[in-house]
């Protein structure tokens, strides 16, 4: 020891600081998130969740996180339920779900009092519990043995596995709070569910076909926030940053191309605006499910209906925690200022793309075109504001004003009278509270109706312009918007 120094113990008052732990900000379905970590560290192959309503009793309400991992035996258990018995600092195994040595205690305490952990190995059962009342009376690290009276049989589904661990949260006290029922219960199972099937949707798909989490018996289904095996789904190439971090956009088909249940599967827990943005991963468990991390271009982007097909994965590795400042509860991720440039340009390409699929209700693959659509509307940024004005470039208005003859003012004061009677603020209050772009594009129009106008324009351009059939083929292929009617285009027929 230095003796430049005096120095005093100061330790913390047991009671003190296990309550202000419980302050953390987990609900119930990150905590029980938390937990499972410890069970996918485990090498569990099935996590049993169970829920219990004491319907004479709710105050003796508990719930149960049962794994047939590894198990632990006495010391190792013993390590297990102290608090910050390993160093965040400490080198971890890449595999790791764990940083701090405080979540398993932590996200329990979050929501109940008395937390008792049972672990099996090599036939040997070993339990330990904390108790917060006891703990406060005695104001000491009391750490108990055995689980509490009257919650034996609690740890007796240890016997139907090999070897693991079961997790026991008694006393629900921020639970179980004044006019709490058993329908609070159930909904609070699907809140659980929903989380937790968005958190370890990448554990409980194809590349780990053993794993798998229940729920009262009912086991779990993926929820992939990519639809990444729809063919409409747009993805950009994986892009690999310093540190073994990977990137990857997506942007979700629109609305019209999905069945009612496919749109409201891919809403996701929060809803289609709140899921936009990153999805950040480490080890394949989901940290934050979506957020634009703070990130922007001048100021930070917000979450817009017209950006809500974005989503964009983002795996990082446990090394990178405290550059990314990872938090206790693993929600919160802040990308380092010397990668912030890069994922910012992958962000905005993303968000354009998907904006362009919300608005036009287009295929996401349809912005791959090679060269720029010919559009009927362009803005017009000036120090006033925007304006937007009708491009007479555009082959149908190009089309009348060339065959108008004397007509040519009237048609032109027509134009200028819709530009500056253009209904924004309805269209914006319209999409804002319909939380959906408005039909364009012929949306919903038969075909028939569709080429009915498309031929108009088409003898047009060929009588007026003097240009090929095939020429005006593909000036159409790139022209608002019948690009969207590729089909029809090329069943014109020619004309001499």
């Amino acid at each position: 020891m230095n003796t430049e120094y005096k120095f005093r113990n100061a330790p913390p008052r047991a009671s003190a600081l296990i309550e202000s732990l419980r302050g953390l900000g987990y609900s119930s379905a990150t905590a029980i998130a938390d937990i499972i970590d410890n069970s996918i560290a485990a090498k569990a192959n099935h996590v049993y969740i169970t829920f219990h309503w004491q319907v004479n009793s709710p105050s003796k309400s508990y719930i149960s996180i049962l794994d047939d991992g590894f198990g632990m035996e006495e010391c190792e258990l013993d390590h297990a339920m102290c608090l910050g018995d390993k160093s965040p600092l400490e080198q971890r195994n890449e595999n790791d779900l764990g940083r701090f040595g405080l979540g398993l205690k932590t996200a329990s305490f979050s929501q109940c009092r008395s937390l008792t952990v049972a672990s099996k190995k090599d036939n040997m059962v070993s339990c330990l519990r904390w108790d917060l009342d006891i703990l406060a009376a005695n104001d000491a690290w009391s750490l108990l043995e055995g689980p509490a009276k009257g919650s034996e049989a609690l740890i007796e589904p240890l016997s139907m596995v090999k070897s693991g661990t079961i997790v026991l949260l008694e006393q629900l006290d921020r639970i179980i709070t004044p006019g709490f029922n058993e329908q609070n219960l159930l909904d609070l199972i699907d809140d659980v569910e929903k989380h937790l099937s968005m958190v370890f949707h990448r554990y409980l798909e194809s590349q780990h076909p053993k794993f798998k989490i229940s729920i009262n018996r009912r086991n779990l289904i993926p929820w992939d926030p990519f639809l990444s095996n729809n063919p409409l789904t747009w993805q950009s190439p994986e892009d690999r940053l310093p540190g073994n971090i990977r990137v990857q956009g997506f942007v979700l088909p629109h609305k019209d191309h999905l069945t009612a249940e496919e749109y409201s599967l891919a809403a996701g827990p929060d809803g289609w605006t709140a899921q936009q943005g990153f999805y950040v991963y480490r080890n394949h468990r989901l940290l934050v499910a979506g957020s634009w991390l703070g990130l922007g271009q001048g100021r930070t982007w917000t979450k817009e209906e017209a950006g809500k097909l974005a989503r964009i994965r983002l795996d990082l590795s446990n090394m990178t925690d405290a550059d990314w400042k990872i938090d206790i509860r693993k929600s919160n991720a802040k990308p380092p200022v010397s990668l912030k440039s890069r994922l910012i340009r992958l962000a905005e390409d993303t968000r354009q793309r998907a904006k362009q699929v919300f608005v036009h209700r287009s295929k996401p693959y349809a912005s791959r075109a090679t060269k720029p659509i010919i559009q009927a509307w362009r803005a017009e940024h000036d120090s006033i504001g925007v304006r937007y004005r009708i491009d007479q470039l555009h082959p149908c208005i190009q089309n009348v004003l060339m065959a108008a003859g004397p007509l040519t003012p009237d048609i032109k004061a027509m134009l200028r009278v819709i530009e500056e009677t253009v209904p924004i603020q309805r269209i914006w209050l319209d999409t804002s509270e319909g939380r959906e772009a408005p039909q364009a594009g012929f949306a919903e129009e038969a075909p028939e109706e569709v080429n009915t106008i498309l031929e108009i324009v088409y003898r047009n351009m060929i009588t007026n312009k003097g240009i090929s059939s095939t020429h005006a083929r593909e000036l159409l292929m790139q022209t608002e918007p019948f690009q969207n009617f590729p089909k029809l285009i090329n069943d014109l027929p020619d004309i001499k």
